[in-house]
């Protein structure tokens, strides 16, 4: 059974102040050739289809003008698509009972009292039946009411929860997993996976998931992480997105992910089919006449970022660079000058106490020095996390 595994679209993100529509269209229309020309027996979303709960007008066309032409795609290929954390469940599920017929099935909410379960696709191939089982993005909170003796404390509680709940049946069927979270494990492979600027998590690891959660499944379609990697083994794998969307994923090789899934027991196989984006986003470093010097004219409509080493400043280093590359995303300064400032201020917030940092930060924030009621409230508050007088 050969799925093609997606996540991550993020349908009418801006890449700094640059709309990506076209970027996008033209990507999934490369993704809707491959699925032409290569037929899979299924196409796994794994959330994050839309940039925003409240996705614009726009973006909603680019969306349905992809699903539109894979529904065309003869015979019927089902589509199953989850939420995550970007996108509004109910907005996802709209008109689901409709699409369903054709074989486009949507999960936008986990699971929310004991009555519900995860939504379960069943497809056949050679080999028998494959169960996949869509699980939406999810915090314990929303799946308080799903567990009758207590609310499960953390992420991988509240996974492990839901899918023991589902009786799967690891030993004689073929189960797949859709799942959008973020996953650590030890067994196997990379422990932490990398993470890119665009992606925001909370403090402390809270939000992780361990991966012996969802090691019984043959294989887990992971959303949520923009590189393309495995955690703990081949058979649980982030996908990444089709397109860069943070300067941070400029080495990334962006690729669609297909999986092969043989009978049960042996091991998915996962090929990595070439992508070929309008425009790349690129980093750039050096001085202003050499970057420009050096323009290849096959780059000036990729998306740039800029770090002048100029120890002088140059003149209206953005425009002459504007002149040369129609996309520039940002123009920093790394030379001596900058770095011997911040090593500075560095020092200067080293030498200060707790008290006169926060006096200073105080007087940017609310405009005025902190009066002496505030000041002896906040030295309270140092004594007591430090335990001794300041």
């Amino acid at each position: 059974m050969k799925f093609f595994h997606l996540s991550d679209l993020h349908i009418g993100k801006q890449l700094h102040h640059y709309n990506l529509r076209e970027d996008q269209e033209a990507v999934l229309s490369q993704v809707a050739d491959y699925a032409g020309s290569l037929h899979p027996d299924a196409i796994l979303i794994a959330g994050d289809v839309y940039d925003r709960s409240v996705p614009s007008a726009e973006a909603v066309t680019v969306f349905d003008e992809f699903l539109t032409r894979l529904s065309k795609i003869d015979p019927v290929i089902p589509i199953l698509i989850i939420s995550g954390n970007h996108d509004s469940a109910e907005r996802l599920e709209y008109a689901s009972a409709i699409l369903k017929r054709h074989q486009i099935y949507l999960a936008g909410a986990a699971p929310k009292d004991e009555t519900e379960y995860l939504k379960k696709v069943t497809l056949t191939d050679e080999y028998g039946e494959a169960d996949f089982y869509l699980m939406p993005f999810l915090k314990p909170s929303y799946v308080r009411n799903v567990f009758k003796d207590e609310m499960p404390e953390t992420y991988t509680d509240a996974v492990a929860g839901l899918i023991r709940r589902e009786g799967i049946d690891y030993k004689n069927r073929r189960n797949v997993l859709v799942s959008h979270q973020f996953y650590t494990g030890e067994a196997g492979g990379i422990a932490v996976p990398s993470t890119c600027e665009s992606e925001t998590f909370a403090v402390g690891g809270l939000e992780n998931v361990d991966i012996k959660a969802v090691a019984g499944f043959d294989y887990v379609a992971l959303g949520h992480l923009h590189g393309p990697q495995n955690v703990g083994g081949p058979n649980i794998r982030y996908c990444g997105t089709l397109l860069k969307y943070s300067v941070s994923e400029c080495r990334h090789e962006k690729t669609l992910t297909a999986v092969t899934l043989g009978e049960k027991g042996t091991e998915p196989k996962i090929e990595l089919l070439p992508l070929h984006p309008l425009r790349d986003v690129k980093k750039k470093s050096g001085k202003l006449e050499d970057i420009i010097s050096q323009a290849d004219e096959g780059e000036r409509n990729d998306y740039i970022s800029v770090t002048l080493t100029d120890e002088i400043d140059p003149y209206k280093p953005k425009e002459q660079l504007e002149k040369v590359f129609s996309r520039v995303l940002e123009v920093r300064v790394d030379n001596m000058r900058t770095r011997n400032k911040l090593r500075e201020l560095d020092e200067e917030l080293s030498m200060k106490d707790p008290i006169e940092n926060f006096a200073e930060f105080f007087q940017e924030m609310q405009g005025r020095k902190p009066n002496e009621q505030e000041m002896n409230v906040m030295l309270g508050i140092f004594e007591d996390v430090l335990g001794e007088p300041l």
